[in-house]
């Protein structure tokens, strides 16, 4: 039987990497000629990645959570920097829900847990211009520590 934490948390993967397609059609029509190609790159993977996790989802016994119609973005996208600032926000979102993954699951669905947040953390790299000591775990530790 599939424990209820690893569902939970492999359904928030699969709701984040929706609004993150979502998210990267915008980044590709905004982020200017010479991003072009990674916004697109990071478009395939991310789709790549909800296509896994809804067979993952299927395979635990859930049903796979779908996409909604739009998504409310976090500020308002007019040009390239802000749709640079647009994907960093994505991956540290994919991140964040990658990392609870990890955390929840064991074997083979852990090692890809571990492998998308690994690749959102390079994305959000690049798209940030910087990198976070811990991504993923950034402003997620508890009040007080």
């Amino acid at each position: 039987m599939t424990d209820p934490a690893v569902l939970t948390a492999a359904q928030a993967a699969l709701a984040a990497e929706h609004a993150a397609v979502y998210g990267y059609g915008v980044v590709g029509a905004r982020a200017g000629e010479e991003r072009a190609q990674e916004a697109r790159e990071a478009y395939e993977a991310h789709r790549g990645r909800r296509d896994a996790l809804r067979r993952t989802v299927h395979g635990l016994g859930g049903g796979p959570v779908v996409a909604e119609a739009a998504y409310v973005l976090p500020f308002p996208v007019p040009d390239a920097p802000a749709a640079a600032r647009l994907a960093a926000e994505l991956e540290s979102r994919v991140a964040a829900v990658y990392a609870d993954l990890v955390a929840a699951a064991d074997g083979a669905l852990r090692g890809e847990a571990a492998a998308a947040l690994r690749e959102a953390a390079v994305r959000g790299t690049r798209w940030r211009g910087g990198s976070v000591a811990f991504p993923g775990l950034a402003g997620r530790a508890p009040a007080g520590a």
